[in-house]
């Protein structure tokens, strides 16, 4: 009878769960055929129309054809994405559109890094010259929602709403004693002081190296969040500092008095300011197209059969194809390959945006950009994050274009080689026995320390990586290499550092790098292609369906608590060599 029900709710649990993957499928197969369907359709816009920019979705490096984003799932929602390229370029359309009579912003918590959301904010700065009216409106601005809400003409605020004023911070989590009391230890081979990927895993505070190259670069950011906002707002730098540094804005009244808003208003009077704004009566509805539908109609068309090839290398760097989120070297590689092929297309702009990855992925990518730019020239265009593996796919640009807060640098190599011997001797009783042929033939074994020996001989061909590191670098920026080493050892810039040490040429936007493409190419008319092509919507979501699923209620079911899990994980897969930033902060 046992044997009975647990066949019986064996099959029960297989019925469900069967069911719920044909649901997904389903689901799948009519949002490919909507997005299909829906893909060349450009999107009617009405006139005397408000362009809706909601602010709060994710603004990625590329646009997502996700057919399902937006639709509840485990774990939560797909969250809408919109690559940060379409919204500059509709809001550079929507300028000279006489539809299109003026912007809403809406933002609370936007979703993006701090270079993204400058370059969307020089967007809106732009549109601003059309005499074209932005308002900005929101009942809680954090710190980065008031970034971009400040770029507005207006910025109204919820009567009993609150604006986020406070300076910036950045928390690092450590690892030492969980892996201590799980008998796990983290064995660490790297070159540089400053490559400090490695210490949460040794250490339970930062070292001395650290903490000063992480004051520099949130006092970075930060000289940047205070700059522009002083600048848009037409207040002194120093007054902004000192509301923030003493908490000033504690009630929506302090943020009027101290003209950090412009108005306190509720929803209802701000729709009204915009239909006066859009030329409704009070009694009219208003006519408004998402940021999201406009960008479809944004697409920029030339007659010239000459190209501009934007190559888009997004997120880790791995090897294999990797994804739109992960820089697979393959992939990329490829990319670059066709884009230096293709006789039409006369220069590259690299678009890196990754804290880097394994060293020897990168140097396959950095590979086929020191062969392209042999042929044609090749202009990099740093977005949040450029740094170790990420600056090492760049350096070998004839330019590099960086934003003032962009991340960049942190030349170093690191590798972690976990010893569990402890976790499954002592903890869990588990042992292990066996034969070689060889002294060093399990020399990456994860179930033994190593030995002085075997430690040696990493850290040999770790100073070896890192020596080819510095040379790439001093090749391409035109240095000495013992000047690299000397700004290398894995310390971390901001953009406005880089290009005064070197490791940059200019601050500018990625619209700039395209233009300086253009004009090095001695190119006036151009269309601009983006590689390589995205992945399919279909093939992006049924990709590790079921890791995906298993990652989502995880997440769901440890919340706030989920970073740590995802950096212990980490621990125990994270072996070999990496050219990656040395930490993961996130600034409050």
């Amino acid at each position: 009878m046992r044997e009975f029900f647990k066949t019986l709710f064996a099959t029960i649990i297989g019925f469900f769960i069967s069911l719920f993957l044909l649901f997904i499928l389903f689901a799948v197969i009519i949002g490919v055929v909507i997005s299909s369907a829906n893909e060349d359709k450009s999107v009617e816009i009405a006139a005397n129309s408000v362009l809706f920019l909601n602010l709060d979705q994710q603004i990625s490096e590329r646009t997502s054809k996700n057919p399902l984003a937006g639709v509840p799932v485990i774990g939560g929602e797909t969250s809408k994405t919109i690559g940060f390229a379409d919204v500059i370029r509709a809001l550079k359309k929507a300028r000279t559109d006489d539809n299109i009579k003026c912007v809403y912003i809406n933002v609370t918590g936007p979703n993006a890094g701090m270079a993204t959301m400058r370059e969307v904010r020089n967007a809106i700065i732009d549109f601003r010259s059309s005499k074209k009216k932005v308002i900005a409106y929101s009942e809680y601005y954090s710190q980065g929602a008031y970034y971009l809400a400040s770029a507005a003409d207006k910025v109204y605020l919820n009567p009993e709403g609150t604006v986020e004023l406070k300076g910036f911070s950045s928390e690092l989590t450590f690892f030492k004693g969980a892996l201590e009391k799980l008998g796990v230890e983290a064995q660490i081979v790297r070159v540089g002081n400053y490559k400090s990927a490695v210490e949460p895993f040794i250490y339970d505070k930062m070292s001395d190296y650290n903490r000063k190259q992480v004051t520099a670069y949130v006092s970075g950011l930060y000289n940047t969040f205070l700059s522009d906002i002083a600048a848009s707002r037409k207040v002194s730098k120093d007054s902004l500092a000192h509301i923030a540094n003493e908490l000033l804005v504690q009630s929506p009244a302090d943020a009027l008095r101290l003209k950090v808003v412009d108005a306190l208003k509720y929803k209802d009077e701000v729709l009204t300011e915009l239909k006066k704004l859009s030329g409704k009566d009070a009694d009219d509805n208003i006519n408004s197209i998402t940021i999201n539908d406009y960008a479809q109609n944004a697409s920029e068309k030339a007659e010239s059969s000459d190209k501009i090839a934007v190559v888009y290398a997004n997120g880790d760097i791995m090897g294999g194809e990797g994804s739109d989120e992960q820089i697979g070297s393959e992939r990329i590689s490829r990319a670059l390959r066709k884009a230096r092929l293709d006789k039409k297309v006369k220069a590259v702009v690299l678009r890196v945006n990754s804290p880097g990855g394994s060293a020897l992925a990168s140097d396959v990518i950095w590979r086929e950009v020191v062969l392209t730019r042999k042929s044609k020239p090749v202009i990099a265009s740093f977005g949040d994050v450029a740094a170790s593996g990420g600056y090492y796919i760049g350096c070998a640009a004839d330019s590099i274009f960086v934003q003032p807060n962009t991340i960049t640098g942190s030349i170093g190599i690191f590798g972690i080689i976990p010893n569990f011997q402890k976790l499954m001797n002592e903890k869990l009783g588990i042992t292990f026995d066996g034969v070689k042929t060889g002294k060093y033939a399990d020399i990456m074994s994860t179930n033994r320390p190593m030995t002085p020996a075997e430690r040696a001989i990493i850290q040999a061909e770790l100073n070896r990586i890192y020596s080819g590191f510095l040379q790439r670098v001093a090749d391409g920026r035109k240095k000495s290499k013992s000047y690299v080493d000397s700004i290398g050892g894995g310390h971390v810039w901001v953009g406005t550092d880089a290009v005064r040490i070197g490791l940059a040429d200019r601050i500018g936007s990625f619209n700039d790098a395209i233009a300086a493409a253009a004009k090095k190419a001695g190119l006036k008319e151009y269309k601009v292609m983006d590689y390589p092509e995205m992945i399919s919507p279909l093939q992006s979501l049924l990709d590790n369906s079921s890791d995906k699923i298993k990652m989502a209620l995880i997440k769901e079911e440890l919340g706030e608590q989920y970073p740590v899990y995802k950096k212990i994980k980490e621990i125990s897969s994270r072996t070999g060599f990496l050219a990656r930033m040395p930490f993961e902060a996130s600034i409050k």
